[in-house]
């Protein structure tokens, strides 16, 4: 395996609470390990469940910690609490030095979170992938669990269980649950299920949809959408603009003091962090 792992400046430093574009790696697919790292994608998930078959578990987990110990630091999908693999995988993952974090798939309960996270080394953070009804359910909970770190969706196989179709209009009840509860739980904003078989327009469209909700990530499988899911889930142009203007005008006391001045204003300063976070503000 290479370990010549290259980051670019501005994902490296990027903090994963302000990640936007998160890329699944399959586990097993070494030849994929380098590109994929080296994207735009703020933030790189080595796939260790969906992606890999049964009988291919321990040669991904072998291809991961090797990968995570010569120069790769990424965050890595293991399996569900219920299968034969999940402690397996952790033990695997325990002693992984450029390990940023666990994403556990099929999160149902808050419990699942807390045990995988008692499990790990102290202070990995644990981002539950909510992919049932059931974990809609208890999404509050799950997101309030010691551990938790961000709540992603799952949307593939939400669909299969609860049968929905992947209409907008049918998926906006998970997803204002995701939201809702990441803001009881304190969190940042949950990541979106991925846009497969989008590009171009389309996809910046289904990035800024994702946006609307409240979501403030996206999945991915495909590292030539990273670019444009970040640019569709950053602040656009014309807020940039916005911000600008609103701070300008604050700082020199122009700025009518009504009942909406002070929530503009914090939505300015957010807006100003951003674009700054994401190198867009100077643009």
């Amino acid at each position: 395996m290479s370990t010549d792992f290259h980051r670019n400046e501005r994902a490296a430093n990027l903090p994963a609470r302000l990640s936007r574009s998160w890329l699944l790696t399959s586990a097993i697919s070494l030849e994929s390990y380098k590109p994929n790292y080296e994207s735009e994608a703020d933030s790189v998930i080595l796939d260790m469940e969906d992606a890999v078959p049964a009988d291919q578990k321990e040669q991904a987990r072998k291809n991961v910690v090797e990968a995570l110990d010569n120069g790769m630091r990424a965050w890595v999908r293991i399996n569900d609490i219920n299968t034969e693999f999940w402690e397996d995988d952790l033990a695997a993952l325990s002693k992984a030095e450029g390990l940023r974090g666990i994403v556990l798939a099929k999160t149902e309960h808050p419990h699942h979170v807390t045990r995988t996270a008692m499990m790990s080394r102290a202070g990995t953070p644990v981002i539950a992938l909510i992919e049932s009804a059931i974990g809609i359910i208890n999404a509050v909970d799950i997101a309030k669990a010691p551990g938790t770190f961000r709540l992603a969706f799952g949307m593939g196989d939400y669909r299969k269980d609860t049968g929905i179709s992947n209409d907008p209009m049918a998926l906006a009840y998970p997803r204002s649950a995701l939201v809702v509860a990441s803001r009881v739980g304190e969190l940042p904003g949950p990541i979106d299920g991925p846009a497969n078989g989008l590009d171009g327009q389309e996809l910046l469209d289904a990035s800024r949809q994702s946006a609307s909700m409240g979501m403030t990530g996206k999945l991915t499988l495909n590292p030539a959408q990273t670019d444009t899911i970040n640019h569709g889930l950053a602040p656009s142009e014309e807020e940039i603009s916005w911000a600008r203007e609103m701070l300008e005008r604050e700082e020199g006391g122009s700025v009518p003091k009504d009942g909406s001045y002070l929530p503009r204003l914090a939505r300015a300063r957010k807006v100003s962090e951003l674009a700054q976070t994401y190198g867009m503000w100077g643009r």
